[in-house]
């Protein structure tokens, strides 16, 4: 059984006074029941240190010579501070851009850097959900699909109401936009995303939710933002109601813009607005992200070769069709009366063509929104259409 600390320190001090004593190395190590070369270690220690200098002294190594060095991990902790959001990953990854001279630690070994600086918040851990069938369809290149969203409304310390909101390219991960608006008024979000068509060009698809004002619990889901879309070519895919991982990438962009421009929340509307754009130029420019090969999202987008028209022209229709002017109402005159159709479609101009003695399907553009009874004269929706198309 081996010896605590205290009894081998007694063992050591007795061996040193039957030495001293009687000056025979042989005889006190025998009494001792030690060898004679660890008797005269013990004689050695104590002629250098006295009796403090026969305790076990370290057995760490005086210099280690793949130790991360102080200015490493200075560099890590001051990083990590300016971005406490980031782990130790996009840390390394951020460093080996900034200053490529530095040796780096591995991924491990700068995460007990910054854990040992107190920098690591310990978070409970999440349930794992099942998973809800199979892959959900994702861009493939730069503008195939934009994602936008509100994330959640917060108020700004002088009590005014914030909704951020924001447009991310889905396949580079590149945040087009993030806007902090009073309220969701859709008239405000068409010029938010004026502007983002003109500075970025078209994207091929927009995902949503289906909220407003992008999605309605009208026909189809038309709301007048998202008739907007169709009219310029742009087709519309919205999440799976109850189903927000269907745009997990946005959501995941949102957890960090929460973190890093919400708490506490700045002063008002225009010091949180400056959050915000600090926040998008972090993201786009200098943080790393692990599915692009810890580069940033800049590296891998592009601006959309689809430019934006100014002036949009109304949809041409076959000569068999019957055309109609969508009334500020909704309503469509038709067979000596009105239809309603949709608030949404208020001002459009409409096909309608007969399917059958009773049916009448509505078009805008090369689009079936609807289907009209002839005898209740009301409009359902197309079945097998849970994604709109765009025009052509």
């Amino acid at each position: 059984m081996p010896w605590s600390e205290a009894c081998a320190m007694d063992l050591r001090i007795e061996f040193i006074k039957d030495w001293l004593t009687t000056h025979d190395v042989t005889g006190a190590s025998r009494r001792a029941g030690v060898s004679r070369k660890t008797g005269y270690k013990w004689i050695a220690r104590f002629r250098t240190g006295g009796e403090p200098g026969l305790a076990d002294a370290s057995r760490r190594p005086d210099t280690c010579p793949h130790a991360t060095s102080e200015a490493v991990a200075a560099a890590l902790i001051e990083l990590r501070r300016r971005h406490p959001t980031w782990g130790a990953k996009k840390l390394v990854a951020r460093l080996s851009w900034s200053s490529p001279e530095l040796e780096l630690p591995s991924v491990a070994t700068a995460s007990r850097i910054i854990d040992r600086a107190g920098l690591v918040h310990r978070r409970r851990a999440s349930r794992r959900l099942p998973k809800t069938g199979g892959a959900w369809p994702r861009g493939d290149r730069p503008n195939a699909i934009w994602c936008t969203d509100f994330k959640g409304q917060f108020r700004t310390l002088d009590g005014q109401w914030c909704y951020p909101l924001t447009v991310m390219d889905e396949h580079s991960r590149f945040i087009l936009g993030c806007d902090g608006h009073p309220n969701i008024d859709g008239k405000a979000v068409r010029t938010a995303f004026t502007a983002l068509f003109r500075r970025h060009g078209l994207p091929e698809a927009i995902r949503s939710d289906n909220g407003g004002p992008f999605a309605s619990t009208g026909l189809s889901r038309l709301s007048r933002l998202s008739v907007w879309w169709l009219r310029l070519g742009i087709a519309l895919k919205r999440n799976a109601p109850g189903h927000p991982q269907h745009n997990g990438r946005h959501e995941r962009m949102h957890r960090d813009l929460k973190a890093e421009t919400t708490r506490p929340p700045a002063a008002d509307l225009r010091h949180q607005q400056r959050c915000f754009d600090s926040f998008v130029y972090r993201h786009n420019h200098e943080r790393p992200h692990e599915a692009l090969d810890q580069r940033p999202p800049a590296s891998e987008y592009a601006p959309s070769p689809r430019p934006y028209p100014e002036r949009l022209r109304d949809p041409e229709y076959p000569s068999h069709y019957e055309v109609r002017r969508v009334a500020p109402n909704g309503a469509v005159s038709l067979w000596g009366g009105y239809v309603f159709l949709s608030h949404a479609l208020a001002g459009e101009r409409v096909g309608l063509i007969e399917r059958d003695e009773d049916a009448w399907t509505v078009y805008l553009g090369d689009l079936a929104v609807g289907v009209i009874d002839r005898r209740t004269r009301r409009i359902a929706q197309p079945r097998n259409h849970p994604e709109l198309s765009p025009m052509s």
